[in-house]
């Protein structure tokens, strides 16, 4: 389906190559959401959890959202998918789910005019950067000075290597400097590393390594697509904080995005840690859809919990 792949798919999210590497990597088993008219098509990637239908998702995935043919009608491809989900499972959990074009949002609408009770709350966020056109400098000139000042101070205490290949010995380097960095161990490193070697064969893959004395200290893995550079893993051994490495990676990985390959976004995923502040200069909220089918008796107890959360965050 050409909807599934590039470049008609502008993120890794919503091609069938990434769905299928949650299946032969992670042990995730999709249940992809179909509706039709004539030619045009609507898809929502979800998976089964017990009773319940989640948004397909792992660690690495950004944010979900309903894709839809060009030229159909929203609305009316929405409202499907919710008619169909209803024989399915009583109770959806999607989460986190992008409403920068609406969608969500009448996604919900779609769900309640099918009789699921459906609530509808921010989530989680996401930072971004809208280049608009500006040069590397001109973007680096706006930024903090404490960073400005981080990077004359420290950029020559590493080296650093940035590359769209995939390299066995430059993954084996990231995956040391991850194991010796402040992060969680890896979800599903088997899914990265394939991943990573799709994106590079498709030319979107931006990786780099930064080394002091000959040894990696920070890598970091992005890719580029659709005129959108996405930020997935980024990480320093803890022994190498002085030398502020990560900074010095981020700069260089900044200005290829900016200036070499034109991206007019710089995506930097959910979470709203602090360091991403320094570089990004928007946010977008990520949404949360709890919805229920009303008859199901087991539901009861959690619509009334969902719908004193909502009473609450209005309040």
């Amino acid at each position: 389906m050409a909807l599934l792949g590039a470049p008609q798919a502008r993120a890794p999210f919503d091609r069938f190559e990434w769905w299928q590497g949650l299946v032969d990597h992670c042990g995730i088993l999709p249940l992809i959401a179909v509706a039709r008219d004539g030619e045009h098509r609507a898809v929502l990637p979800l998976m089964r959890q017990q009773r319940r239908i989640h948004a397909l998702k792992i660690w690495y995935t950004f944010r979900v959202v309903p894709l839809i043919s060009k030229g159909a009608d929203p609305q009316a491809m929405l409202d499907a998918l919710a008619d169909g989900l209803i024989g399915e499972a009583p109770h959806l959990v999607l989460e986190p789910l992008a409403d920068e074009d609406g969608l969500t949002t009448r996604l919900a609408t779609a769900l309640r005019k099918a009789g699921w009770i459906t609530f509808m709350a921010p989530c989680d966020v996401n930072h971004v950067l809208e280049v608009g056109g500006r040069s590397y400098a001109e973007y680096l000139a706006t930024r903090p000075g404490p960073l400005r000042t981080t990077l004359k101070r420290k950029a020559g205490k590493v080296s650093v290597e940035l590359t769209s290949r995939f390299d066995s010995a430059l993954w084996a380097e990231y995956e040391a400097v991850y194991a010796a960095s402040w992060k969680p161990e890896e979800g599903c490193p088997a899914f990265l590393r394939a991943f990573a070697e799709q994106e590079a064969a498709a030319g979107r893959l931006r990786m780099a390594v930064a080394r002091a004395d000959g040894r990696a200290v920070a890598a970091q893995f992005w890719t580029v697509e659709g005129g959108t550079a996405f930020i997935h893993k980024l990480a320093h051994t803890m022994d190498s904080r002085p030398l502020s490495p990560g900074t010095t990676l981020s700069a260089a990985l900044f200005e290829q995005v900016i200036d070499r390959d034109r991206v007019s976004l710089v995506d930097f995923g959910t979470g709203d840690d602090g360091y991403k502040r320094d570089w990004m200069e928007q946010i977008r909220p990520r949404y949360r859809i709890e919805a229920f089918r009303p008859l199901w008796p087991g539901n009861w107890p959690l619509i009334a919990k969902a719908a004193l959360r909502a009473m609450l965050q209005r309040g």
